[in-house]
């Protein structure tokens, strides 16, 4: 009884991975190279799929241990409760994470093409105005606990001469790339136990 709710759902979940993984490849057979970054459902699927997986984990013992043949103990429901309060500590400050980048970037698209030395910023579909030497410094934070789920999320901060602040999380792109590029420019680098921007 509780497997043939789920069995279906889990077969339905892996054939749409599938589908999905079939199409961008085949995509990409015939699409051309760009260096555009956007928050794209991919990557976010690539940070999101383990904490989504381990909420997942701890969502599916609740209906199993309600839906039981016999009364469900007050040990059980203890037991339950300690689970799906473990998953959501291990799996919520990542959700929190990609929900906050995902604010701040849902409209940015990132334009960085280093050989023809390109790299320009788009809010909402407008270029914010800014070159390479107007930039006064940057701040990269990354993760010091390399072993959680929200380890892949930080952000820089770029700080502009005219004291504007533009901020690219990991949900547009790898970040390190774009370090190497801005090598030039004075860089301040921070590790926190969790990148909240």
């Amino acid at each position: 009884m509780k497997t043939s709710f789920f069995r279906p759902l889990l077969e339905a979940a892996v054939v749409l991975l599938l589908v999905l993984g079939a199409a961008r490849w085949v995509s990409g057979l015939f699409s051309k190279r760009t260096q555009v970054y956007r928050a794209t459902a991919a990557r976010q699927l690539r940070l999101v799929f383990w904490p989504l997986l381990a909420l997942g984990a701890g969502l599916s013992v609740l209906p199993a241990v309600a839906m039981g043949e016999g009364p469900t103990s007050a040990f059980e429901w203890g037991l339950t409760g300690g689970f799906l309060l473990f998953t959501l500590l291990l799996s919520g400050p990542a959700l929190l994470l990609h929900l906050r980048y995902w604010a701040r970037n849902h409209e940015t698209t990132l334009v960085f093409q280093p050989i023809e030395n390109r790299f320009e910023v788009y809010e909402a579909g407008l270029r914010l105005p800014f070159a390479r030497r107007d930039l006064a410094r940057i701040e990269r934070v990354t993760c010091r606990a390399r072993r959680t789920f929200w380890a892949k999320y930080d952000y820089l901060r770029l700080h502009l001469v005219d004291g504007r602040v533009i901020v690219l999380t990991s949900l547009l792109t790898e970040l390190e790339p774009l370090m190497g590029f801005l090598r030039s420019v004075p860089t301040e680098r921070r590790m926190t136990a969790w990148c909240w921007v």
